[in-house]
């Protein structure tokens, strides 16, 4: 559903809040940046998306909450599936690299529980354009950081995903 952004102003605060809850699933997020309509172009939404995110990281559980809103990689079928354009996009790819891409696309279901298990939510990337590689490789990246680290680099990644989402929302993207 893509809206306007008079259309989104004027809408009961109820649908707005259930509609940001599609790009984010964080209620302190989204009850915050309602109260701050209307709007008057799509940069001043997301300038008050950021601030009322960066409200929302004040407490944990509006973190988690916002994290449960995906879902977790680590199903290998769903995986080839997400990823199955990825080689054929690759000219150069050789014929072996398909046996590579199922090992890759295995090893990023398994850091991703061993994330999971490790720190209590989902792995949170801003996957947009990244292959499974670029993924398994930001993943191994991010295991060995403190769950501090590691929560405040997952708000920050949340971010991303929702301002694109608001913005393909608001037709803007």
């Amino acid at each position: 559903m893509k809206l306007s952004l008079q259309q989104f102003n004027h809408l009961a605060p109820a649908d707005a809040t259930s509609l940001l809850l599609t790009c984010c699933t964080s209620t302190a997020w989204a009850t915050e940046l309602v109260s701050h309509r209307p709007f008057t172009d799509i940069d001043n939404l997301l300038t008050h998306s950021d601030n009322a995110w960066q409200q929302a990281q004040s407490n944990e559980a509006n973190l988690l909450e916002a994290f449960d809103g995906h879902p977790q990689i680590g199903n290998v079928d769903s995986l080839k599936e997400k990823y199955r354009d990825t080689q054929d996009s690759a000219a150069h790819e050789q014929s072996g690299a398909n046996d590579a891409e199922d090992e890759v696309i295995a090893a990023l279901a398994q850091g991703n529980q061993d994330y999971l298990d490790k720190f209590g939510f989902i792995f949170i990337v801003f996957a947009t354009g990244k292959s499974a590689q670029q993924m398994l490789d930001l993943l191994l990246a991010r295991i060995p950081n403190n769950h501090a680290t590691e929560l405040a680099n997952a708000a920050a990644e949340q971010n991303k995903i929702t301002r694109l989402r608001l913005q393909k929302l608001l037709g803007a993207a």
